[in-house]
């Protein structure tokens, strides 16, 4: 199959954090007595635990949104595939930020910034409007500002869709997108690899 110019395999950019902290935390032997696949697997398994566990008790003690859906494929992106564009620091907190305005924006201008979410009162046509105004603008601005990051797209629809509405619930939900990008740079960078500390350089 023709894979885009610049590219690579999915297998190529799949071990890439994993390899660099075995070798930089000098746990050789443990990719020498298994599969790579496996240790890889378990890396993400046991980082992704911590990173929605940390933000999670955040949330327990402060009783604010510092965790929510679009936080899940934020993760993914930036430990799976940490190299791309849409995984750096400069993209993620972009891209949410766009996300949540235009979420917000939505609300406003449909009138439903106080309304109850639709989970509770259904969907209707004020609702419609504000869930596809909402998306559509946040796909657009992203594209505009060179700042791709498809969580952000879950992001404006858990707001336009009345799922977390407060201002500052919404702040908290871009600090949360803060703090999983700092942890994003510290441990790429100790797995050795040439991730950007806000975005890189073209």
């Amino acid at each position: 199959m023709d894979r885009p110019p610049g590219t690579q395999p999915l297998q190529l950019l799949e071990p890439e954090v994993t390899r660099g902290l075995v070798a930089r935390l000098r746990l050789t032997r443990l990719l020498g007595r298994f599969p790579e696949r496996p240790v890889w697997a378990l890396f993400m398994f046991i980082n992704g635990f911590i990173t929605i566990a940390l933000l999670a008790g955040v949330a327990m003690l402060t009783r604010v949104p510092f965790v929510f859906p679009s936080l899940g494929p934020t993760a993914f992106l930036f430990f799976f595939t940490p190299l791309l564009p849409t995984a750096s620091p400069r993209n993620c907190v972009i891209g949410h930020a766009i996300g949540i305005a235009c979420g917000y924006g939505a609300l406003l201008v449909t009138g439903l910034e106080h309304a109850p979410p639709a989970m509770m009162t259904g969907v209707d046509l004020h609702r419609v409007v504000a869930a596809a105004l909402s998306l559509s603008a946040t796909g657009a601005l992203m594209i505009l500002l060179k700042a791709a990051h498809p969580p952000a797209g879950a992001t404006t629809l858990i707001i336009s869709l009345g799922i977390v509405t407060k201002p500052l619930h919404l702040l908290t939900i871009e600090l949360a997108v803060m703090l999983l990008a700092v942890q994003a740079i510290v441990i790429n960078r100790l797995a050795g690899l040439d991730y950007p500390i806000w975005a890189k350089h073209t």
